[in-house]
This record gives structure tokens, sequence and C-alpha cells, in this order.
């Protein structure tokens, strides 16, 4: 008996030692690499991600990636990249440490690496133990994950801001919940940067060949200044950058019958504020038209998720609603009475898409757009692999486009989306936020000194305006000398809370 005590105590020893040893092998790697980014938040990581290290290619920093959306994939300094190999096919955070232990063989300037951390607990750890980023981005907050960091949109935003950087800097497009950002990061001694969508031109955006939003820009560009890149470099180095796998896109085919669609896989933002920001940047860019209609796939395992889908149509005025997968009820019911009559079950999560696909088309006028939202898998991706098959529309856009109205001349086109319009209150009280609060935006300065390392960034020089000037109703009249710091007006007033 006392051998076996032995050969325990043995073994636990070797245990510790092993871990030790891999512990210090893990931090040597990561100091290595002097300035790390962790992307984390509810939606468009992946594309934040390659945004980031496409703007920080653009300033010849050697740069590694690594995404976790879609499909998980390693980014090489060179932009090239290849699937994340998952023993079993099962994403695990430990996954990290043989990433960053990768990442440091290049010997790179920056590694910009996606949170895939759901839970809270784990989102610390992912921080503070694989990742210890000097840099982090929180892009925003939506509602989805509500059982691991809900229930509310508050809670998410608190269990988000975990994976901030202590006494570092943390970049956000979040505006709602900014007040909530700005307290946690200041329980953690971490400088908060407001990203401004508006300082994204729209002629910067239509530089890109794929969709993204202002918001994903703008955080890239700031992180970006943050390590030294100028802003013309690092958006051709985000235009030359691969899109993420599911990123948003626009096909457009030619129906057995003749008729002209164009078919917007809206899958990804599977979350009702982000799908209606999806469908409207596509009707603002006019990528897609009116008669629209929309295809709703069902799955029995996110049921909440299939109702917040039917309670968003009244916002998207479609002329049909195609349901698909199971169970159909939980998507059909979610929608208002005055629009259900416009609701089509196309028959249940078994019938194949040979069986409903041509009844779908049938209802479709002769040149319209179909947009897919809720969840890929299951008749989702039979959806889209029967559309796959059917024939690219060849003719040129110029044809038929001159006779339609544009998406943003048409006076029956709704000139936006407004996706807190029509929601039921217990959705309504969710997104609410206070009206009059006002986001103390941060000046960075023009040409930082050198990239940003450890937890010490260079002393900044005076606020430049810039892209980060603050909004037009911004009321607090200059900034503290201290960095990133702001002082009120001399009447005394303070920040607004919501």
């Amino acid at each position: 008996m006392l051998y076996l005590y032995f050969v325990l105590l043995t073994g636990s020893v070797l245990l510790l030692v092993a871990g030790i040893v891999e512990q210090r092998r893990h931090y040597a790697s990561l100091h290595s690499i002097p300035s790390r980014v962790l992307v984390n938040g509810i939606r468009g990581k992946s594309s934040i991600t390659r945004l980031c290290a496409g703007a920080l290619r653009g300033g010849d920093l050697v740069t590694v990636a690594k995404t976790t959306g879609t499909a998980a994939r390693f980014i090489h300094p060179d932009a090239t990249e290849e699937p994340v190999y998952r023993k079993f096919g099962i994403a695990n955070v430990v996954e990290q440490i043989g990433i960053v232990r990768r990442a440091a063989t290049y010997r790179p300037d920056a590694l910009v690496i996606e949170c895939m951390a759901v839970m809270p607990a784990l989102q610390e750890v992912n921080q503070s133990k694989l990742i210890r980023s000097t840099i982090g981005v929180l892009c925003n907050v939506r509602e989805d994950h509500l059982a691991e960091m809900g229930p509310t949109l508050d809670d998410v935003a608190r269990s988000l801001c975990r994976s901030m950087p202590e006494d570092g800097i943390c970049v956000t497009a979040e505006k709602e919940r900014f007040h909530i950002l700005q307290e946690e990061a200041d329980a953690r001694n971490c400088q908060l940067i407001y990203a401004d969508p508006e300082t994204v031109t729209d002629e910067e955006l239509r530089g890109f060949s794929w969709f993204t939003f202002k918001e994903n820009v703008a955080i890239a560009l700031v992180v970006a200044e943050l390590l030294g890149v100028e802003r013309r470099v690092a958006l051709q180095g985000m235009y030359d950058a691969p899109p993420d796998p599911g990123v948003l896109s626009v096909e457009r085919y030619a129906t057995p019958e003749g008729k002209r669609l164009a078919f917007a896989n809206v899958f990804a933002a599977n979350d009702p504020e982000s799908t209606l920001m999806n469908i409207n940047q596509l009707l603002d860019l006019g990528a897609i038209h009116r008669p629209l209609n929309v295809v709703i796939n069902c799955r029995p395992d996110r049921v909440e998720r299939n109702g917040q889908m039917g309670e968003i149509i009244p916002d998207l005025q479609p002329d049909h609603v195609f349901v698909i997968g199971h169970p159909a009820k939980s998507a059909i019911d979610a929608i208002p009475a005055e629009w259900r009559d416009r609701a089509i079950d196309l028959g249940g999560e078994r019938r194949s898409a040979e069986e409903f696909m041509p009844a779908l088309l049938e209802r479709l006028a002769a040149d319209s757009s179909l947009v897919a939202i809720g969840n890929i898998h299951g008749q989702g991706e039979e959806l889209l692999e029967y559309l796959a098959e059917l024939p690219a529309d060849e003719s040129a856009p110029d044809d038929d486009d001159a006779a339609r109205p544009s998406a943003t001349a048409a006076p029956a086109q709704p000139a936006r989306l407004d996706p807190y319009a029509s929601y039921p209150m217990a959705y309504e009280e969710r997104y609410q936020a206070s009206q009059t609060q006002e986001i103390p935006v941060v000046r960075i300065p023009a040409q930082p000194s050198g990239p940003y390392a450890g937890a010490g960034y260079p002393e900044p020089a005076p606020y430049q305006q810039g892209p980060y000037a603050a909004p037009a109703q911004q009321p607090w009249q200059q900034y503290a000398d201290e960095p990133y710091g702001y002082v009120p007006a001399d009447d005394g007033g303070q920040p607004p809370r919501a």
C-alpha cells in the first residue's frame, strides 16, 4: 500500500512539474510577440480579425492571425491560410496554446486572434492565461448566447468585458452600452477607445470587394493606428485581405422558369439586430431589391432564435416568408398577426430541397430577391446546395436595372430598416438605450512613435483633430493632459450615465 502512495505522489509531482514547464514555455511564446490583439464580441469577430491582420500587413508588420468563425483558419504572415485541425472536430480553448506557439515561430510583430470562448469564466481564462492581449477588441453586444452570458444584454456586455486586458487598451464600436463597458474598463485600469463608424466614408467602404460594415473597418483602423500604421496603407491592406468564408454574399441566379433571382445568404448573422443590419446594408448598396422575399430556416435546438427571426418580419416587409426546417411553428407563431398570412410552411425538416425549392421558386416574381436568415444547418444547407446548381444570371446588370428604381431612389423603398421599430416589449426593453447618452470619444495620436509593447504604450502627443473626433453633440469642451482622459466643462457637469 505504501508503494501505491509513493507512485501516486511521484505521478502528481511529475504532472505538476510538466504543467509548470508547459506554462513557462507558453508565456515565453507570448512574450516573443510584442503586440497581441484579442477580438471578442457577438457578431463580426472573424471579419474584424481579418481586417486588423490585413491593416497591419499593409503597414509591413509581420502579422499572424487566427479566426474561429464559420471555418477556423490559421492565417500566415503572407496572408495564405489553412484550416485549424481539431481532433474529433471539437473546438476547445486549449487549442490557443498551440496557435500561439506556432505563431511565435514567425517572430511576428503582432498576433490577431479571435476569442473562441463563450462562457464568461472561459473568456477570462482565455485573456489572462492563454493570450494576455495588449490590445483588446470588443466589437459589439448583441442578443445571442443568452443562456451562457445573459439573460439580459447588460449581462452579456459585462460577460464580454472579461476579455479586456488589465492595464491595456480596448477598442469598441458598441455605442448603446458604452457606459457599461467604461465601468468595466475602469475596474481593470483599461483605456477604452470608441471607434466611430462615421469616420469611415462611403468611398472607403466601396473599396472592398466583399460586404463589411463601417463599424468593423473603424475598429481595424484604430488598432492599426495604435500600432503605428497610417490610415492609407491600413485601408489598402484591408482591401487586399481575403474575406472570411462566412462573409455576407449575394449571388444572382436564373431559375428554371427564366426568372431572375438575387439571393443573399445572411445565415451567419443569426441574431435579429445583425440580421437587420446586414439586409439594410444590402438594400442601401442596391445589391438586393424589392420585391423582397425571406426564407427562415428553423432548428429544434434554436427555438428562441427561430422566434426572433419571425418577430423581425414587419421590419423587412417581404412579399413572402418561406419557413423551412423544424419546428416551423416556432417562427410562424412569432410573426405578428397582420403579417402571418404571408408565411408559407414548406413542409418540415424531412423534405429535401428537390421537394420544397420548386414550390418556393414558383411563388417568386420575375425579378426579385430572396434573403435566407436563421440557421444554416439542416435544410438551410440543402437550400444553398440546390441554388448552387442553378445557372448564374449572366444578363448585364444594366439590362433591366435602369428601368427598376434604385434602392435609394424608390419611393416605396423604406429609407432604412429600423431594428428597434416593431419588437415586442421584452425585446424593446433589452435593446432600448438612453437617447441622451454621449460617449467621451478618445483622440489618439496621429502617428504613434512605435508598436504597442506590453502594457506601456508610449506617451501620446497632444490630441489631433482627426478621424476620432467627438460626436457633434459632445458637450465636453476639452480633454485632460493625462492619456485618454477628459475633464468636464467648466459648468461642473459629469459624463452622462444611462
